[in-house]
């Protein structure tokens, strides 16, 4: 059975820095689709990063710069460091996987956590 549990997200100020985990159970993470995506209250989701089997990385614009994705195979857990954070970074964040061919829409991955709250105040 896969689980992915989230943690690492809390309510800071405007520039400041969280580190999101999620930890993996009932799969491999070097063989997934790995990522992030983010919804904020009556938002649609937004994909954050993910990375590939592979190893390579996408990060959408918006956070370009001050987000990065990572993966540690020996501990199975998946991290999104996050810098300079800004208001409108505010949402539920949630780590996804799949194992497919082809990488696409995180939020379109077939296993998710439930979630971790980032706050950010101005």
């Amino acid at each position: 059975q896969v689980q992915l549990v989230e943690s690492g997200g809390d309510s800071v100020q405007s520039g400041g820095s969280l580190r999101l985990s999620c930890a993996a159970s009932g799969v491999t993470i070097s063989n997934y689709c790995l990522g992030w995506f983010r919804q904020a209250p009556e938002k649609e989701p937004e994909d954050v990063a993910q990375i590939d089997p592979d190893g390579s990385t996408i990060v959408t614009a918006s956070v370009k710069g001050r987000f990065t994705i990572s993966r540690d195979n020996a501990k199975n857990t998946l991290f999104l460091q996050m810098n300079s954070l800004k208001p409108e970074d505010t949402a539920m964040y949630y780590c996804a996987a799949d194992h497919a061919n082809y990488c696409a829409e995180v939020y379109e991955y077939k296993y998710r956590g439930q979630g971790t709250q980032v706050t950010v105040s101005s």
